[in-house]
């Protein structure tokens, strides 16, 4: 016979009280919460001590994932792990003693709580209205990137809404774009929209005779690259070779390259802006 937390691994996690008796007895449940193999979350609900803290919030307020703990189940990227669930209740749920939670109340559909998560379209729509411009575009971007949601759908969406984050979500449906290659890219572009610096492009082509590269960001009058640099390092001398290549054919091309690192992108944003707007400046006075 299987033991009751073998039960619980085979439910996804969690299960009834009624089903966990069902499958072993009665007995058997009481000496798993004992030995602390399960634990009760709720009434006549119970959990591997393992069990997420988004899934075990989400079954304790019997509600669906939102806003930034939808956007990490869906996949999407995000500066920052949220530090307590989002969880969307119906609105005439009254507060219930719980684990530590963001609560949000609003209708969700069959869908939404089959799923026990928002749907994409919401779940961008929440983010914009919570997250600073350029995480919420980055959400959005990536959402775009995944052919399940289009720009249409995204401005319709944040033109119809009410209430707040308003105009950060419109702002956020209206530059987002499919195209971006990275949630860092997303980042920088995002700095630059804020900052007022105009005619960046994501995922230029840039061509040199039989060169072609695209490039993260371009700005195509002044010929001038922007790259973001995330964690990953060259894995072998090819890749270093393969990298000073392509960053020579660009300049060779006439393109000035200024390449941006994950620390100086997300720690000191008023830098990169300063210096992305003096070389604009003088590639276009030249």
């Amino acid at each position: 016979m299987e033991s009751v937390g073998e039960v619980l691994a085979r439910f996804g996690g969690w299960g009834t009280r009624a089903g966990l008796v069902g499958a072993t007895s009665r007995r058997a449940v009481e000496a798993a919460i004992e030995r602390g193999e399960i634990q009760r979350i709720a009434l006549g609900i119970y959990a591997l001590p393992d069990l997420p803290a988004d899934e075990v919030a989400v079954l304790v307020y019997d509600g669906v994932r939102s806003h930034v703990s939808a956007a990490k189940s869906l996949g999407l990227p995000l500066l920052q792990t949220p530090p307590k669930p989002h969880i969307m209740v119906p609105p005439k749920r009254r507060p219930r003693p719980g684990p530590p939670a963001v609560l949000h109340w609003a209708e969700t559909t069959s869908a939404e709580r089959r799923n026990r998560t928002t749907s994409l379209l919401r779940t961008v729509v929440d983010c914009s209205r919570i997250l600073p411009f350029t995480e919420a575009l980055a959400v959005a971007d990536a959402a775009l990137a995944t052919g399940r949601l289009s720009q249409d759908e995204l401005l319709a969406a944040t033109a119809a809404m009410r209430g707040h984050g308003c105009p950060n979500a419109r702002r956020t449906a209206a530059a987002a774009t499919r195209l971006s290659g990275s949630f860092l890219e997303s980042i920088l572009r995002g700095l630059l929209i804020s900052a007022g610096v105009d005619g960046f492009e994501p995922q230029v082509l840039v061509t040199h005779g039989a060169f072609r590269a695209r490039v993260d960001l371009g700005h195509r009058k002044a010929q001038l690259v922007l790259e973001a640099e995330g964690f990953e390092f060259h894995g072998s001398r090819r890749d270093f070779a393969a990298d000073c290549h392509r960053y020579d054919e660009l300049v060779a091309a006439g393109w000035l390259v200024l390449r941006f690192t994950y620390e100086q992108i997300i720690g000191d944003p008023a830098w990169v802006v300063a210096t992305v707007r003096a070389a604009l400046a003088r590639r276009l006075a030249g």
